[in-house]
């Protein structure tokens, strides 16, 4: 048994699986079924090591928000160079979300968040989250400000 995560695409899955194997270490595209008119119909994409499928699909069946991929990084250099190749032609969202230009939703966060989150002390948290909500691009220094000075 394997468990994937499956995304329809109206008609740039080789187009997005591209894009996104370039963008995060330890990706590949392991597979294209491509249709008679050789488009791509399905393609297998790994994700630093994340089983993934795109597929075109067509119409009727848009992206949305509800679903995302998180990206998990330690610096700000990180979320800097991700935040802006991801938001080339998609949106930037609230706190560390964004859709790229396909419509997928990631969010790209610091692994350090986990931490200024979860800590003894509501008041430290409490800044953190106040912190965080006021962004869009997440940025560690300002998170770990709050979480400091609370």
């Amino acid at each position: 048994m394997s468990v994937n995560t499956f995304f329809w695409f109206d008609s740039a899955a080789e187009e997005a699986a591209t894009l996104y194997t370039s963008l995060l270490p330890n990706s590949r595209i392991t597979d294209v079924t491509r249709n008679a008119d050789g488009v791509a119909f399905v393609a297998t994409i790994e994700l630093d090591g994340q089983a993934i499928t795109l597929m075109n699909g067509g119409p009727g069946h848009p992206l949305t928000d509800a679903a995302s991929l998180q990206i998990v990084v330690e610096t700000q250099e990180e979320i800097d160079q991700l935040w802006d190749a991801l938001t080339d032609g998609g949106e930037p969202g609230p706190c560390g979300w964004l859709s790229d230009r396909f419509g997928l939703s990631w969010q790209v966060t610091p692994a350090a968040l986990q931490t200024l989150m979860s800590g003894d002390n509501p008041a430290k948290t409490i800044a953190v989250g106040t912190a965080l909500r006021s962004m869009s691009k997440l940025d560690i220094k300002s998170l770990q400000d709050a979480y400091d000075h609370a």
